[in-house]
């Protein structure tokens, strides 16, 4: 249940900057979707610099420059509506096994 929330949540969380991207085009008549990393800069900019020291220190640094950096690169929306999903799909309910699952006829 717990899993599905985040999963919700995440989801609900690029749906906003999606509406928040449709209004800057309205706007300003120009398709300019926030990228990742700058919607991260934006909301806490210390912890986005946090996280890079502790992943080039700490885990390995190819890890960081060519695939979180790319990553960070991605539109906001796409990348959290898509990874709210995967969570989504990872902790949807399944049927338990053995039942037979019976559609009206």
């Amino acid at each position: 249940m717990i899993g599905r929330l985040i999963g919700w949540i995440i989801f609900l969380a690029g749906l906003a900057v999606l509406v928040r991207d449709a209004f800057v085009w309205i706007d300003t008549k120009r398709w300019a979707p926030i990228a990742l990393g700058q919607l991260w800069f934006d909301l806490n900019r210390s912890s986005l610099n946090l996280v890079q020291a502790v992943v080039q220190r700490y885990i390995h640094p190819f890890l960081w420059d060519p695939i979180i950096v790319t990553l960070l690169l991605c539109w906001a929306f796409a990348v959290l509506m898509v990874l709210g999903v995967l969570i989504l799909a990872a902790f949807w309910r399944r049927a338990p096994r053995g039942s037979v699952s019976r559609r009206p006829t």
